[in-house]
């Protein structure tokens, strides 16, 4: 049986510095999407939804932009939230972690813990190609 899958999905603009002297590129900053899969419910980093997230938006963008930018080894100029795509069984183990200690949310149910953080920014879908 396959486990749930999921994974967050960040617009970031990075921008290039050309290293060499006498070049240049134009367009200086360029955006792209940066995905970072999501642990399962009850793992090492399950919660970086509530650690990072508040109402579907990063809670302290410009801390979150240095680490990406150190992730990525690039100058990031932004980095915004822009959803969580997850399959059904994904969410419903997370729903059900949540529920397990629904107290640490400060939450009436998982449903409302999940909108607390991460707003209406989920998308249900089937596992891309290559995903693992």
């Amino acid at each position: 049986m396959a486990e749930g899958w999921a994974r967050y999905v960040f617009g970031v603009s990075l921008r290039i510095e050309p290293a060499s002297t006498g070049v240049t590129v134009d367009p200086d900053t360029v955006e792209c999407r940066l995905y970072r899969r999501a642990d399962p419910p009850g793992a090492d980093g399950w919660l970086f939804f509530r650690d990072n997230l508040w109402r579907g938006e990063l809670n302290d963008p410009e801390h979150f932009r240095s680490l990406v930018a150190e992730e990525l080894g690039v100058t990031v100029t932004d980095v915004e939230f822009r959803s969580m795509e997850t399959d059904e069984e994904y969410l419903n183990d997370l729903r059900a972690a949540i529920d397990a200690d629904l107290d640490a949310f400060r939450a009436d149910s998982p449903r409302e813990a999940v909108h607390k953080y991460l707003g209406s920014s989920i998308q249900v879908r089937e596992r891309p190609d290559g995903e693992r």
